[in-house]
């Protein structure tokens, strides 16, 4: 298996600071984006927890592979895909911890997608509305791979809305799971099998919000350099208002 890489982040054009942060762990084939939230600039810092705690834990059970884990083995999943929730259940106790420590990060918060790699499979770990999509290289196309745990997506799924409806729906920013939130968090797993040349796309909502998905397919299809293709998509973001903070990372699967 080889990998090839590339992460940005933007403060866009709106904020004036960033609480977006990103994690490239190309020894642990590990890639992790954060969107964090709270008064203060707390996103920033819980955000930059997440990545932090996901990155000392796949570094410590590298390096010590008895070594005593903070939660309990779901029996249900594998072991590379308990050693992902545990490294984001990590990082949610962190945050929540810190936030009951100090007023003035009382109420942080933050989402976080990460991609691990393990020869022919990859694990996406999940919590809040960033995503992770995959561009099918045989097919050119492109497909979530996470669904967002947020108020409208919870909404689409009790509710058929149209177009029109979702379009105007209200409260499109409130997402109904985060790091930070509570002492304990549900991680969502799950395990896809690459084919050659596919790309995992992680962003937060500042692309995804921003930029439609036809248009992160076509900028994928038509720039093969993922550095290029990653500065581009950021491009794209700022340039339909760059309403929020933008950060992609793109990973290249190859079989070897």
């Amino acid at each position: 298996m080889r990998l090839e890489v590339a992460g940005k982040t933007h403060v866009g054009m709106k904020r004036n600071h960033n609480e977006d942060n990103l994690l490239l762990l190309p020894e642990e084939n590990l890639f992790c984006v954060a969107d964090g939230m709270g008064g203060h600039a707390s996103g920033e810092i819980a955000s930059k927890i997440a990545v932090t705690e996901v990155s000392e834990f796949f570094k410590m059970t590298s390096k010590d592979q008895e070594a005593t884990w903070p939660f309990k083995m779901d029996k249900a999943r594998s072991y590379d895909e308990n050693r992902l929730a545990t490294g984001i259940k990590l990082a949610n106790s962190r945050i929540f911890e810190e936030s009951q420590n100090e007023a003035k990060y009382r109420g942080m918060g933050t989402t976080i997608v990460s991609s691990y790699f393990v020869d022919a499979a990859a694990f996406v770990g999940h919590v809040g509305d960033s995503r992770v999509y995959r561009f099918i290289a045989a097919e050119q196309k492109l497909v979530q791979v996470t669904e967002d745990h947020s108020l409208l997506n919870d909404y689409i799924r009790a509710k058929k809305l149209t177009p029109e409806e979702i379009e105007n729906f209200p409260h499109k920013n409130v997402i109904v799971r985060a790091l930070g939130m509570k002492d304990s968090v549900q991680v969502d797993v799950s395990r896809i099998e690459p084919g050659e040349g596919d790309i995992f796309l992680l962003c937060s909502d500042g692309l995804s919000g921003m930029v439609p998905d036809p248009k992160m397919n076509d900028i994928l299809q038509k720039q093969p350099d993922i550095d290029k293709a990653s500065s581009q998509l950021i491009d794209a973001a700022n340039a339909a208002g760059g309403a929020d903070n933008v950060t992609c990372v793109l990973v290249r699967w190859h079989a070897s």
